[in-house]
């Protein structure tokens, strides 16, 4: 399926004053928070994106057009030729829209309707929140079903507490919001072409297309509770970037797949070796 990712919004509770890196730009590790995206849809077979560009574009296509896969990649130079033992992109096909500046998310997905003409559904994202996702199941319940859309539903994030107070101001009650019955839209959408007749031109996706389906029972909220990151402030960057150099990458689905199958081989070798000795 092919995956759209609004990646041109201003960012602005992102900035430090210093940089005017879009939001998708800014590096979690030696990559930035798109290419974990990315590489995250890439993990499950989606490898035909759709850009929705707007501001920093630039940035985003100098990116791509001049990316190194030895950054990421494990390589062999010899007599100054490079020969990679791997690559991260070398299957997928980027198309770059520009799709306005100021755009909305629902008009910016107008602006792409012709890319994605034809397809019985598709994938799109808002490029800058991370998660360990089991896209598959989101996507085969949603394909089995007559829903225009689905998006992922996870606890909110909040740390503050919810104070519940009665008539005479006393505290009946303190919990978090994540004890309550409450989720919030995770930013991963699967969409059927028809989500275009709900989109009015300036429209936003969610207020304008996900409210109508919702009336209509139209729409599938795929309820989340294991990892998942925004990167909407810096304080949550910060926070990915700490995890990543600490190791905890539970969003890195392509590298956990990969510890997998080592541990799988380990375990035969160590059968085969048990098996021998007897």
């Amino acid at each position: 399926m092919k995956v759209v990712l609004f990646c041109g919004g201003y960012g602005m509770r992102m900035r430090d004053g210093v940089s005017d890196l879009p939001k998708p730009m800014h590096p979690v590790g030696p990559r930035p928070l798109i290419w974990h995206v990315m590489r995250y849809y890439a993990h499950f077979g989606h490898t035909d994106f759709v850009l929705c560009l707007g501001y920093g574009a630039h940035h985003i296509k100098d990116f791509f057009l001049s990316y190194s896969e030895t950054a990421s990649n494990d390589f062999v130079l010899r007599g100054g030729d490079v020969e990679l033992l791997g690559s991260d992109i070398s299957d997928w096909t980027i198309t770059f829209v520009h799709t306005g500046v100021d755009s909305p998310i629902g008009e910016r997905l107008r602006r792409v309707r012709r890319h994605v003409e034809g397809e019985e559904m598709f994938l799109a994202n808002y490029a800058d929140v991370l998660t360990d996702l089991p896209l598959n199941s989101m996507v085969e319940r949603f394909r089995r079903s007559s829903a225009v859309g689905a998006l992922l539903a996870v606890p909110p994030q909040s740390a503050f507490h919810c104070v519940d107070v009665d008539d005479d101001g006393l505290v009946s009650r303190i919990s978090t919001l994540q004890e309550m019955a409450l989720w919030e839209n995770g930013g991963y959408f699967v969409l059927r072409p028809e989500v275009f007749d709900y989109l009015p031109p300036g429209g936003d996706l969610v207020a304008d297309a996900c409210l109508p389906l919702a009336k209509e029972g139209r729409l599938q909220g795929y309820q989340h509770r294991g990892f998942w990151q925004p990167a909407d402030t810096l304080k949550e960057r910060s926070s990915l970037e700490a995890a990543y150099q600490a190791g905890n990458r539970p969003w890195m689905v392509w590298e956990n797949a990969a510890d997998d199958v080592e541990h799988d081989l380990e375990d035969e070798r160590l059968q085969a070796a048990v098996a021998a000795f007897r």
